[in-house]
């Protein structure tokens, strides 16, 4: 989205969330609202939801309903509504965070510092912790080159962009054969690359890829090389038996070989689980005062777009409560108290 590559238009904020998800912009819609200028740094604009076609689970939204949304629909209107309120977002990576003020004052509000990939720096007295679980990579050569320009981590956004060209999907669960389900509506031939013989997708969707005359499977094969000049080209494979090696002619590589929490520029701010997930409280604070978290990359034990959103909303209020009790004020009390 165009509008969102810039700088942003100041570079001191009350709160600062990273993630642009049904979390963080839940979150954005909370803090805005209660008069808290906010920022979103993100590397994208919907978190996971923006892969899922059909929205059945979300209150309000199912196929009876009048412009009944997908998930790239759904999170539009998330961002919509937080920058209704107020909420600015910026494009980027943040690859820093630290604490420069361990007892802000009114005086010093400012606790945080972050930096991003492109070196721009901002000050925040709340940072909200939301960007979700990051495709795992592959390690190839070729991948990072050719992100965007043939390498993808989302059919849902990208397959129309390959119409009657070749691609390949890389992976062996329901995310992969869903990906190689859709890209046969547009693609004229699919490579869906498994580097065992037997898949753990459901079975009425490896039917479905199966009984296509546009899928082929490349089983007991790993991707070796992504190969191309401006734009993808081919993808070299290897059996992982026979060590052999075959270059597949395909315009587009699509991952799909699961996510990861990546913590590491947090590391020293907060306590992760053994699934490196960052564990926090009922009112989604860590360990460390004034940085909150909410959405797939905490604890809570499932994963969907309306738990991140409850869990943004409370990450929100939290933060808003902080800085009052910061200032010697209330905050906000239960309703029923």
């Amino acid at each position: 989205m165009p509008e969102h590559i810039h700088a942003a238009s100041k570079t001191k904020w009350d709160v600062v969330i990273i993630g642009a998800g049904s979390a963080g912009l839940t979150a954005a819609v909370y803090t805005c609202r209660k008069k808290l200028s906010t920022l979103i740094l993100s590397v994208d604009v919907g978190g996971q939801t923006i892969l899922t076609n059909h929205i059945e689970n979300y209150p309000g939204f199912f196929k009876e309903t009048p412009g009944y949304p997908s998930g790239p629909k759904l999170m539009q209107i998330f961002e919509e509504q937080a920058k209704h309120f107020g909420a600015e977002i910026i494009m980027g990576k943040v690859t820093k965070v630290e604490v420069v003020n361990e007892s802000p004052t009114p005086e010093n509000p400012y606790k945080f510092v972050l930096e991003l990939s492109n070196g721009e720096r901002y000050e925040a007295r709340v940072v909200l912790l939301a960007y979700g679980k990051v495709p795992r990579e592959l390690g190839i050569p070729g991948e990072k080159k050719f992100i965007g320009r043939g390498v993808s981590t989302c059919a849902t956004c990208d397959a129309p962009l390959f119409r009657n060209k070749n691609v390949a999907v890389i992976g062996g669960g329901n995310s992969a054969v869903e990906a190689a389900e859709l890209l046969t509506k547009f693609a004229s031939k699919v490579y869906l690359v498994h580097r065992r013989d037997q898949f753990r997708a459901d079975e009425i969707t490896m039917d479905k890829v199966k009984a296509s005359p546009k899928v082929e499977l490349v089983l007991n094969s790993m991707p070796a090389e992504i190969k191309g000049d401006k734009f993808v080209s081919g993808l070299v494979v290897q059996n992982v038996n026979t060590q052999e090696t075959r270059e597949l002619p395909v315009h587009g590589v699509f991952v799909e070989i699961g996510y990861i929490v990546v913590t590491d520029f947090v590391k020293d701010y907060v306590e992760v689980n053994k699934a490196n997930e960052i564990v926090v409280n009922e009112n989604c604070e860590t360990r460390t005062p004034g940085l909150f978290s909410a959405g797939d990359l905490t604890n809570i034990p499932f994963k969907q777009t309306i738990t991140s959103a409850g869990q943004g909303a409370i990450a929100g209020l939290s933060a808003y409560n902080y800085l009052m009790r910061l200032q010697g004020k209330a905050g906000i009390k239960a309703d029923w108290a």
